[in-house]
């Protein structure tokens, strides 16, 4: 009988350079049905493979495990629930393609968010909503991992995340396509308002804590505070996402005066 740590070592022992272990139910159902995403193996229970129908005719070779061997491959404390994949991160969508797409669904921007937890929490609330695009800056924002695709709860491989090399660059892209862009931060002097916002809107948002960069805020059309009448003057980014794009559904046809 292998103990974690042999199948840990096993596990890193892997011939596909930059493949990461994904883990959990959702994420593995969204790879297993993106035909854009390569997995090289498959570790489930039983009782995860009678949740993963599709696993048999999606990945054939997948292979039956106990608990503490799916648990071996992964970080400490992954909520696993009896399954994992070993998969290469997924090809940069083209940003022209996504966007010329879209239609009027919103897109979201994230300045300076490096928390992988909240970029897929952010993805998630995206995928809820429709919007057509996750845009985060190459540079500093989180790689790919099991992390990102565990709290984005299979929206990983929904919707695209487009990494900018220059972030400014991305909004006046995302404005000259006509695009409003709306920068959320929590000191504006006017709220977040679903009857002035257009059919089109970019919703930009920055880490906690840092906030918006000065130029990316300066990049945007208007700047507005979510209304939060309660006792708790702020929401974590992913939350706020959320909100937005709630707001995004009860848009109103123009952009503000």
């Amino acid at each position: 009988m292998a103990s974690r740590r042999q199948g840990a070592a096993a596990a890193r022992k892997t011939p596909h350079p930059g493949a990461y272990w994904l883990w959990g139910v959702h994420p593995l159902r969204a790879a297993l049905a993106n035909p854009n995403r390569r997995l090289h193996r498959v570790l489930v229970t039983a009782q995860a493979r009678s949740r993963l129908p599709e696993l048999a005719r999606l990945f054939p070779g997948a292979v039956e495990a106990p608990r503490r061997a799916v648990a071996a491959a992964l970080p400490e404390g992954a909520a696993h629930q009896g399954c994992a994949a070993l998969a290469t991160p997924l090809d940069p969508p083209r940003a022209d393609a996504v966007l010329e797409t879209a239609g009027d669904a919103p897109v979201v921007v994230l300045d300076r968010v490096s928390d992988p937890r909240n970029v897929g929490a952010v993805l998630r609330s995206a995928a809820a909503f429709g919007a057509a695009a996750v845009i985060v800056a190459r540079r500093g924002a989180p790689p790919e991992s099991g992390v990102l695709a565990k709290a984005a709860a299979g929206a990983l491989d929904i919707v695209p995340l487009l990494r900018a090399v220059n972030l400014a660059r991305a909004l006046r892209r995302l404005a000259g396509a006509g695009w409003w862009l709306v920068a959320l931060d929590g000191a504006a002097a006017v709220a977040l308002d679903p009857a002035r916002l257009p059919r089109r809107c970019a919703f930009v948002l920055g880490a906690e804590g840092a906030g918006l960069r000065r130029l990316t805020r300066e990049a945007c059309d208007e700047c507005v505070a979510l209304p939060l009448p309660g006792a708790i003057g702020s929401l974590n980014v992913s939350n706020a996402c959320a909100v937005a794009l709630y707001a995004a559904t009860r848009a109103g046809s123009g952009a503000p005066a």
